[in-house]
């Protein structure tokens, strides 16, 4: 089949751009054409929280990824939908992560379904945003009349688009495995690369710092003097897209010198697999929370998580089994930490980790991809 694939995709760097290229990839080796059709200009630079949007790691191999897309020029949002509408790809695959790009995804969608050939299906990675503004509503209502077709990977971002439409495909289909960041490494190895001390145990919170992370909660976990005396260090790998000073304030006014290490900068693809091979437990704290590319690179890299009830962690890592699902409470996470190392929980879940993971492989999104092209027919 001849496919387009519409969002972000390399050079742009982060999870959905990941995402995408891996898709492509899967696509590909199921014997498919396809395009990757990307931004010139994603976001304006005032809009961008981070320090780049760009990635540094190297172009992956044989895919066709075209720059064409602007995302705040309507004249772009013509010209690049009358285009893709002529070239009548049997399926538009669009990306739908922020209503901030409702307009710019929605009209190009409106006007390529326009061929009355293509189907056009949203893969939504959330609806409702974690950190909401007015308008939001309105702007994804803009984006759902857009499309033929859901898929969600969260029964939370399910139901979510459900408050607005009532009618159209909509189908669960779990966040695949990021399979794409190398091989787990021996831990001296990586701990040496990493110059880290092997006489410490290491947990992880890792990705960009946003509020709705709870990385504050994990901060407050940490004061825990038996989490200090038993030389548990936290690793906070990412770069902050929220008030960087208001973390360090609470690091030093919880007196963590000796136990928080911050990696305050994107952790580039090749260096991945450095951080999840000397980490022993992958710490999600979110506060809120549709799914989360985290937990996949944990489960690529056989790691336990712990995670909170909120969104659709709960559904992705099953409690005792492949890691633990607590409050947002600072003590209910020191509390699980404790657990995990005095019992010597990663043995005990590293056979249900192992069995889990099964479920996230990439063909089954593609399935679901197809599943739904054939009931639109």
């Amino acid at each position: 089949m001849k496919i387009t694939l519409l969002g972000p995709a390399y050079p742009y760097r982060g999870g959905i751009s990941a995402f995408n290229n891996r898709l492509a990839q899967e696509l590909m080796a199921e014997g498919h054409q396809v395009k990757l059709e990307t931004f010139i200009l994603q976001y304006p630079d005032f809009l961008f929280p981070g320090k780049s949007q760009f990635s540094e790691d190297p172009a992956p191999e044989g895919l066709n990824i075209v720059r064409t897309i602007n995302s705040v020029n309507p004249l772009n949002w013509l010209k690049v939908g009358h285009r893709i509408k002529k070239e009548k790809p049997d399926i538009l695959i669009v990306r739908y992560w922020m209503p901030f790009m409702a307009p710019v995804l929605g009209k190009i969608s409106r006007i390529v379904k326009g061929n009355n050939t293509t189907k056009v299906i949203a893969i939504v990675d959330n609806f409702i945003p974690h950190e909401k503004r007015m308008g939001d509503k309105i702007l994804s209502k803009y984006f759902t009349k857009s499309v033929d077709a859901f898929i969600a990977m969260s029964e939370a971002v399910l139901n979510d688009i459900r408050t607005v439409d009532s009618s159209k495909i909509k189908r669960f289909t779990p966040h695949p495995i990021y399979d794409i960041y190398g091989q787990l490494l021996d831990r001296n190895t990586a701990l040496d690369k990493l110059k880290l001390s092997a006489n410490n145990r290491y947990i992880l919170f890792f990705g960009l710092i946003r509020d709705y992370k709870g990385l504050d909660l994990l901060l407050d976990a940490m004061k825990s003097k038996e989490i200090q005396s038993q030389n548990i260090k936290l690793i906070v790998a990412g770069e902050f897209y929220s008030n960087e000073e208001k973390y360090m304030a609470q690091f030093r006014k919880n007196k963590l010198e000796d136990s928080v290490i911050f990696v305050s900068r994107f952790i580039p693809d090749q260096d991945v697999n450095l951080y999840f091979s000397v980490a022993d437990l992958i710490v999600q704290p979110y506060k809120t929370a549709t799914q989360s590319g985290v937990t996949q690179i944990a489960y690529h890299f056989n790691k336990p998580m712990l995670v909170t009830k909120v969104g659709g962690l709960p559904e992705i890592v099953p409690h005792n089994k492949c890691g633990y699902v607590v409050d947002t409470s600072a003590d209910e996470i020191s509390a699980s930490i404790l657990d995990f190392y005095d019992n010597n929980k990663a043995d005990i879940f590293a056979p249900y980790i192992a069995k889990e993971k099964e479920k996230y492989e990439w063909n089954k999104i593609t399935a679901t991809i197809f599943s739904i092209f054939n009931a639109l027919k």
